[in-house]
């Protein structure tokens, strides 16, 4: 499986408190996500607003990569959403 991250700024979701952000599986799009309770759990985001989630994502963003990229494999190639849960016990 081929899996690439468009390098454009996060979308966010007020709705669902969090941010999501394009990956291409083998050339198709698949859209990932990260809770804002992970943003500032476990990437020093300020609160709960769209620029300091914004800056903290833009900040780790490699390290997000490298765990959306896991779940992506580790699901088939099927949309993420990493919680926090996920940063505290599997990285």
């Amino acid at each position: 499986m081929q899996i690439s991250f468009p390098s454009c700024r996060p979308d966010y979701c007020a709705r669902d408190l969090v941010l999501t952000f394009p990956a291409l599986v083998d050339h198709q799009p698949v859209q990932c996500a990260i809770t804002a309770e992970a943003l500032e759990d476990h990437f020093g985001a300020r609160s709960l607003r769209e620029e300091d989630l914004c800056d903290a994502f833009t900040e780790h963003r490699p390290d997000i990569e490298v765990a959306a990229r896991r779940m992506l494999n580790e699901l088939g190639g099927n949309p993420v959403l990493l919680h926090s849960g996920y940063f505290r016990f599997c990285t």
